[in-house]
């Protein structure tokens, strides 16, 4: 049923486009502006596309965008579902194994977190180099789709070393602030208590969000290349007296999307 499902989901995007682009990029909470500055070919609705959902959180469009960087070709998933809008964790990573079936090799995955690392403020940059997944389940759990994937997959090197080299170089060289580090994936939807976070920088986390973690599991069963960046919108609960709301998420990464597009572009021409 799963494949089935994928297949359907590619069937109908193939009768809209033939474009074969090899760089998939998820676009996550308040960063779904970077559309602007791209030369779009065709904006899919995830309501039009069979097993797609419309997502029901701000700041997530909810579009399935084909267009080019220059002459790259590239495929969005302008938002995503989370696993607590009560969406099975098959239906969480079922977009990305579609873009695998229509042929993306490298995949970049974006998010908006709360910061617990050393020096982090509000509008900083995080390029994930390792996660920890604290979601309390996993979107492999199951019986083995072997057409996708091993059934213990290696998790060693999630977020591609190459990669994340390339975008420390490009950040290097446009000036904006930005860190390294492991990204905490929890359930959400209530943001973390003060001990969760202290909990978390003790484990050795610096940024925790409630996204990206499945979509890196499902794309490394697949074989993809996958690289990762959380906009760091706010400091998490008990780094500062402050009390959080997703409005300051989507405000600060308002702010910074034009750095973040800039970036974001380059990447692309530089992978």
């Amino acid at each position: 049923m799963v494949l089935h499902n994928i297949q359907e989901s590619v069937n109908y995007i193939r009768s809209k486009s033939a474009s074969k682009p090899k760089i998939g990029i998820v676009l996550g909470s308040g960063l779904g502006s970077f559309v602007k500055d791209i030369e779009l070919e065709i904006t899919l609705p995830y309501k039009d596309i069979p097993h797609f959902s419309a997502p029901t959180v701000e700041g997530h469009s909810g579009n399935l965008i084909f267009g080019k960087v220059d002459s790259q070709s590239i495929v969005i998933l302008q938002g995503r579902n989370h696993f607590y809008e009560g969406h099975s964790m098959e239906s969480v990573v079922h977009p990305t194994r579609t873009l695998a079936l229509l042929g993306v090799e490298t995949l970049i995955l974006t998010n908006s977190a709360g910061g617990c690392g050393e020096g982090m403020i509000a509008g900083d940059f995080m390029i994930i180099e390792d996660h920890i997944n604290l979601m309390g389940t996993n979107p492999l759990m199951g019986p083995n789709i072997k057409e996708l994937g091993p059934r213990f997959p290696d998790m060693t090197e999630a977020y591609d070393k190459r990669l994340v080299q390339i975008m420390e170089d490009v950040f290097k060289k446009q000036g904006t602030r930005h860190h390294k580090g492991i990204y905490c994936g929890v359930s959400g939807p209530t943001y973390e208590t003060p001990a969760e976070v202290r909990y978390l920088k003790l484990i050795g986390g610096t940024a925790v969000g409630m996204s990206t973690v499945p979509e890196s599991i499902a794309a490394n069963h697949l074989g993809l290349r996958v690289a990762a960046l959380s906009c760091i919108t706010n400091l998490a609960a008990g780094m500062t007296s402050q009390k959080l709301s997703h409005n300051e998420v989507t405000e600060t990464a308002k702010q910074v999307e034009s750095e973040f597009s800039s970036f974001l572009k380059e990447f692309v021409l530089n992978i």
